[in-house]
């Protein structure tokens, strides 16, 4: 921001969404779950299959829960914020991939009875021999079983975030197509008319997802883009990223949530990365991110210039204290970049005059690695803030705590006195879960632990 360009306006934080979130969370799982069962109950009040028997008619309902599940997972994953503000992001991301899980099982369950007490009805496997709605279910179980082996492989060998995306994007709307394909043309004469209408709606439903998601959100992202207003160098070979609106009054966000940031790519390339807001809340439209040389996009952050042009959409997720305004006492446990969320909490906390307890765990691997250690000591003297390092590689000269965030580490970390408070916990998917079992272990319920996890990018 040039000297002589005003401060743009303060935006607000948008309100937390009313009502209990766990009330929510299971108004929104009874949606889910009726809209899967949809179609096998308008197959059992048709009466199923004239003549079937009920292992005909189990097979077919399995095949028809496969396929109804397939068919939400376009909308579970489409970034609705009605969903991340209830559920949060890491809950989310979870029941996509063990809805995935449970359609191809469901699916290759269907496959394996008739293969075993029908095999008659599977026809030959030359797709040239056989009816066209086989085929389409063959290659529509290849796409499900496909899409799931790359997302399990991408991890180890670290593969290309925007190849998997695309490939993963193409075969989910393949299966989704074919899969439903097959449906039309297996479902046995004589079915209620209402379920050819309830599979084109399930296709067109997740269509329209998916076009939402990679057509019209990034026209309003085009139309609404973001200036990188400075690159500043951190701790850690990690970079901060400032950004302001162009043309347009920005966004509002919580501490705690995060956006998908795209640079040096237009909003329809796919090239988006999830990346937390680090920024205090109350300087939105203002935008801070702060991210780690980690991932293969995250390496080249670096060579981001001021002036380059960024998208961001958000705010996502349920990731922060603004849904726990009860809580007498706040306490930050953070593993390397998974403290960038817990500076969008402390700054914000500073910016709002917070005079609760506040407590931060950092573990980081050696000293050098300790991202905006100096602000840290700074926001001291702005807050009621005690502040434990722990390091892995200790120095010579460390008096602190050393080891990672385990059971041990943490009894020592956060005294009994304050273990009456809501825990904030992010960092690597390993360190998350360690630290959770450690702070169940020490005697807090699962229900004050609030976790986000990070991965490469």
């Amino acid at each position: 921001m040039t000297p002589d360009q005003p401060d743009p306006p303060r935006l607000q934080a948008p309100p937390v969404p009313a009502g209990p979130r766990r009330a929510r969370a299971v108004a929104w799982l009874a949606v889910y779950a009726g809209l899967g069962l949809l179609p096998l109950g308008v197959l059992l009040a048709d009466g199923a299959t004239p003549g079937g028997g009920f292992v005909w008619d189990f097979a077919l309902a399995l095949g028809f829960a496969g396929l109804a599940v397939l068919a939400l997972q376009p909308a579970v994953s489409a970034r609705f914020r009605c969903l991340s503000e209830t559920f949060g992001a890491d809950p989310i991301a979870r029941l996509h991939r063990l809805a995935a899980f449970g359609a191809c099982v469901l699916v290759a369950a269907h496959w394996a009875i008739l293969r075993i007490r029908y095999p008659e009805t599977l026809g030959p496997l030359d797709p040239r021999a056989a009816p066209w709605h086989l085929t389409a279910g063959r290659l529509a179980f290849a796409s499900l079983a496909t899409l799931m082996l790359l997302s399990l492989w991408r991890r180890p060998r670290h593969r290309s975030y925007e190849q998997w995306r695309t490939g993963h994007a193409a075969l989910a709307v393949g299966a989704l197509g074919l899969a439903v394909a097959h449906a039309l043309g297996a479902t046995p004469d004589g079915r209620s008319p209402w379920l050819d209408g309830i599979w084109t709606a399930g296709a067109a439903t997740g269509l329209v997802a998916v076009g939402y998601l990679r057509l019209l959100r990034p026209l309003r992202l085009y139309r609404t883009p973001y200036r990188v207003a400075e690159v500043h160098r951190e701790h850690g070979k990690a970079w901060s990223l400032t950004l302001l609106p162009e043309g347009h009054p920005g966004l509002a966000f919580r501490a705690g949530q995060f956006a998908w940031v795209t640079l040096r790519a237009g909003p329809w390339a796919g090239r988006e990365h999830p990346f937390s807001f680090a920024g205090s809340a109350a300087a939105a439209p203002v935008l801070r991110f702060t991210v780690k040389e980690l991932g293969d996009f995250t390496r080249t952050i670096g060579a981001v210039r001021a002036g380059e042009t960024a998208y961001v959409d958000g705010p996502h997720g349920a990731f922060s204290p603004d849904h726990v305004p009860g809580a007498t006492a706040l306490v930050f446990v953070a593993g390397g970049i998974g403290v960038a969320p817990m500076m969008s909490m402390l700054r914000t906390a500073a910016d709002r005059g917070e005079r609760r307890p506040l407590r931060l765990v950092y573990g980081n691997r050696c000293w050098d690695n300790v991202i905006f250690r100096d602000e840290l000591e700074a926001l001291r003297s702005r807050l009621r803030l005690e502040i434990v390092y722990v390091l892995e590689e200790p120095p010579e000269f460390w008096a602190g705590l050393t080891g990672v965030l385990d059971q041990c580490v943490l009894r020592q970390a956060v005294p009994p006195t304050a273990r009456a408070a809501d825990f904030f916990i992010c960092g690597p998917e390993a360190m998350v879960e360690a630290a959770e079992r450690a702070l169940r272990a020490l005697g807090v319920p699962r229900s004050r632990l609030h976790s986000e996890r990070f991965e490469l990018s």
